[in-house]
């Protein structure tokens, strides 16, 4: 038997790595063959999945992994969403060799001004000020009629076009997403995964320890910051044309706090846990509104109250444990 520290862990690592692997791959093969028999709705609703999916698992950098609870990154979901909108609708430019990196860019750099106001502060005064400043950007798009719709919305955006000599549709552009959403996956991976994603988890246990071994803590939790803003970025982005409109809601606290719920729904400290989350949030949010739209905030809410009181850390921990449950029953049956 290897006793071995070094190597048990060197080999813990590897099959956790072949795991996420084998697990994206499934996941992507059962994505891409879904559509002819999914029909539009399911389809559309795959679609927002992988879009709020993109936006959670981004968000999670800076929550679950560097324990900073930030409720103003639906405001670079809205920027990248409205710098969209308003160069298709209102400039007829619908390349999206173009509109990708100028509304993701804007959204980056509005994440990177944002982020040396909010790291000024800590704890519960770095939520509020990220909910303020996210606050001010809906105020902007409420009153900014001409260009952003005001409270109507900016209405008829349309999808993005490629290039290609053909028009893009509903599966095409349930493609594209697919397509952002797995090399989404596979950076947001790689960062976790990374010296940095440790020293974000380091910092999230213990800050002071971590300034004492020399780590510049501030410089961490701003690139965190900034990084999960990019992904906020391409997430509104595509929700953009998915959703054909864009409302002063998508960069204020509603939107903010749908992707925190999903996030701690799912489980913060299990990487596809946001995933997870934003699946059951989306379709417990279809089924409330064709039941009981009314009632859809208290049906979120108490959802949300059972799984802290009796799923403690987020469904996905549970799902694990489950599954090592059923794993280890499933070789004492072999013994």
């Amino acid at each position: 038997m290897n006793t071995r520290p070094d190597i048990y862990v060197k080999n813990n690592r590897n099959t956790g790595k072949r795991s996420v692997v084998a697990g994206l791959t499934l996941l992507s093969i059962l994505l891409i063959s879904l559509p002819p028999f999914m029909g539009p709705y399911g389809e559309s609703m795959i679609t927002q999945i992988l879009i709020f999916s993109i936006f959670a698992m981004g968000l999670n950098i800076v929550v679950g992994y560097t324990g900073l609870f930030s409720m103003g990154h639906a405001a670079f979901f809205g920027v990248a969403g409205y710098t969209a909108g308003i160069m298709m609708v209102h400039y007829g430019i619908v390349n999206f060799w173009i509109i990708a990196p100028i509304s993701i860019v804007l959204a980056t750099l509005f994440a990177a001004l944002f982020g040396i106001i909010a790291l000024r502060v800590s704890g519960l005064y770095f939520l509020f000020v990220t909910l303020a400043l996210g606050e001010l950007l809906h105020s902007v798009a409420w009153k900014w009629r001409s260009m952003t719709g005001g409270a109507d919305g900016l209405t008829g955006i349309p999808y993005p076009s490629l290039g290609f000599p053909f028009n893009m549709n509903a599966t095409h552009f349930y493609y594209l997403v697919f397509i952002i959403f797995v090399v989404s996956v596979g950076l947001l991976y790689g960062i976790a995964k990374s010296p940095f994603g440790s020293a974000l988890q380091g910092i999230r246990e213990d800050e002071h320890r971590m300034q004492h071994l020399g780590y510049n803590t501030w410089m961490y939790k701003y690139l965190a910051f900034i990084i999960a803003g990019f992904f906020s970025g391409v997430s509104g982005m595509l929700f953009a044309s998915f959703a054909n409109v864009m409302a002063p809601e998508h960069l204020g606290v509603h939107t903010a706090t749908l992707a925190v719920l999903m996030i701690i729904l799912g489980s913060d400290r299990v990487f596809f846990g946001p995933m997870i989350g934003a699946t059951i949030v989306l379709f417990l949010q279809y089924y409330a509104s064709t039941f009981a739209p009314e009632r859809w905030p208290l049906i979120l809410g108490t959802v949300f109250v059972l799984s802290v009181m009796f799923l403690r850390g987020g469904i996905s921990i549970h799902l694990i444990k489950f599954w090592n449950k059923m794993g280890s029953w499933y070789a004492s049956t072999k013994t």
